[in-house]
């Protein structure tokens, strides 16, 4: 090659490396410029699943209309209501059954939740309003009688039984072992998993998942669906009012599987109860949203199913938020006065809930127990709120192995994977004595704990819930 040709080749490249290097920075200048749109939450919290995150619903996304909760002063009739929503151009989407006078207004007139809510506010009809907040999940990423699990991956359960595996503590556990010498739990006991559904096809769950019987109606929800009664087979969908409650997020699936995968059976995982009836309830979507009014919406099919003969005796709630709503409140008392306990999950914000709340496991309520979580070591988990009188016992809540979806198993730290521990041991306490007053429930697994050092000062109870004490093993 000549070297004027060596010149001109040179010269050609060099033009190619700046046209390169001019259209990288043409693009970069539009991602620069690229408006960055805004999030539809005007105040979001750290929470439990636990970790959740809750907004109040100030701004409304265009796509959606503001919704509230409106709870109405006693004498005033439904008609009334009807009359006051038509005035102010409103539909009312959703009427709470269980609570007298609370419905689920939407707005049509394009205005912002804040808005709407202090338009009822300012109404003498009404008791209280407040906005439809969205809840989102963001899970942290000795010589006595047992009974041992056979589940090819028993060995991992370090909250079951805790031999010093993976450098913990041996003897942190829940003591299952020694409690399933007693009970292995009953298929008369049912538990709600109020979460992102359950894979109720999932080979460890699907024998422990709940089917409505031929003797209890389909569930009736006028406001919800106009195509007559909601076929709930295997539970409820909240997000799509329908009986479909597949979990499409693992969440829930993996709080299912604690509380109740078969154990025994020589696969996956053992819950803490091998025989249990789990109920699925869907509020929550595949990327983990969900709402207040449909929690609440749960809840309240719950309290229905309890009335029509149901044994669901226990909602376990791995979910949560510092936001206050009287409304779900309302609603928790009221299954409370069904004889339902309720299950909740401390929060994942390393806090203080006695100086900060996190609800709904900061409700004072006969029926609420909340849950810290400990780490194989019985320390503290790091990320675990606590709270010397609103905290009540901790559980089991890092590296938490249990079922997932595409019937699968993962691991999953937070108060999340805590909550249904508790849950499973009342379930336990339950086979021996369904007709056990919820009082005494609560009492019983209060006492059942293991006192902690590292949890002196943290948790009401000062312990860590064990398996063998609430069942009368120990």
């Amino acid at each position: 090659m000549s070297r004027n040709n060596i010149w001109a080749h040179l010269a050609i490249a060099l033009v190619l490396v700046l046209v390169a290097a001019f259209a990288g920075q043409i693009a970069n200048w539009r991602r620069n410029l690229t408006p960055v749109k805004q999030s539809s939450s005007s105040q979001e919290t750290s929470a439990a699943s636990d970790q959740s995150e809750e907004s109040n619903g100030d701004d409304q996304r265009d796509d959606h209309k503001a919704e509230v909760l409106v709870r109405f002063r006693a004498g005033v009739t439904q008609d009334a209501i009807e009359k006051i929503a038509q005035k102010l151009n409103d539909e009312i989407e959703d009427r709470i059954e269980a609570i007298d006078g609370l419905d689920v207004i939407e707005d049509e007139n394009g205005k912002a939740a804040e808005s709407v809510v202090a338009q009822y506010r300012a109404l003498p009809e009404v008791e209280y309003a407040e906005a439809n907040s969205e809840i989102k999940l963001d899970h942290e990423d000795a010589g006595r009688k047992h009974v041992h699990a056979d589940d090819e991956l028993f060995f991992r359960q370090w909250g079951l039984f805790n031999s010093g595996q993976n450098g913990g503590r041996a003897g942190a556990d829940i003591s299952a072992m020694r409690a399933w010498a007693v009970t292995t739990g009953s298929d008369k006991t049912v538990v709600a998993v109020l979460d992102s559904g359950v894979d109720y096809t999932h080979p460890d769950l699907a024998n422990n998942i709940w089917t409505r019987p031929p003797i209890i109606k389909a569930y009736q929800d006028d406001d919800l669906t106009s195509d007559g009664p909601i076929d709930d087979v295997h539970g409820f969908n909240l997000v799509e009012d329908n009986g479909d409650p597949m979990d499409d997020n693992g969440h829930g699936t993996h709080c299912a599987g604690i509380i109740g995968a078969e154990g025994g059976n020589g696969l996956g995982v053992a819950g803490v109860n091998w025989n249990v009836k789990i109920m699925p309830l869907k509020f929550m979507d595949e990327n983990g949203l969900g709402t207040t009014k449909d929690a609440i919406e749960a809840i309240n099919y719950v309290i229905d199913r309890k009335r029509a003969g149901v044994n669901v005796r226990i909602i376990s709630a791995s979910w949560g938020s510092t936001i206050k709503s009287r409304a779900l409140e309302d609603v928790i008392r009221k299954a409370g006065e069904e004889g339902i306990l309720f299950v909740a999950a401390a929060g994942n914000s390393s806090s203080d809930n006695d100086r900060a709340p996190h609800y709904p496991a900061s409700y004072d309520l006969g029926n609420v127990i909340s849950v810290a979580a400990v780490n194989r070591s019985d320390q503290l988990a790091s990320f675990s709120n606590f709270g010397a009188k609103s905290v009540h016992v901790a559980a089991p809540g890092e590296e938490i192995l249990s079922t997932w979806l595409e019937h699968d198993f993962r691991e999953l730290k937070g108060t999340s994977m805590a909550t249904p521990f508790v849950s499973g041991v009342a379930a336990l306490i339950l086979s021996q004595n369904p007709n056990l007053p919820l009082s005494d429930l609560r009492a019983k697994l209060l006492k059942s704990v293991d006192p902690i050092p590292s949890l002196k000062g943290k948790v009401s109870s000062g312990g860590r819930i064990n398996a063998a004490k609430a069942v009368g093993a120990e």
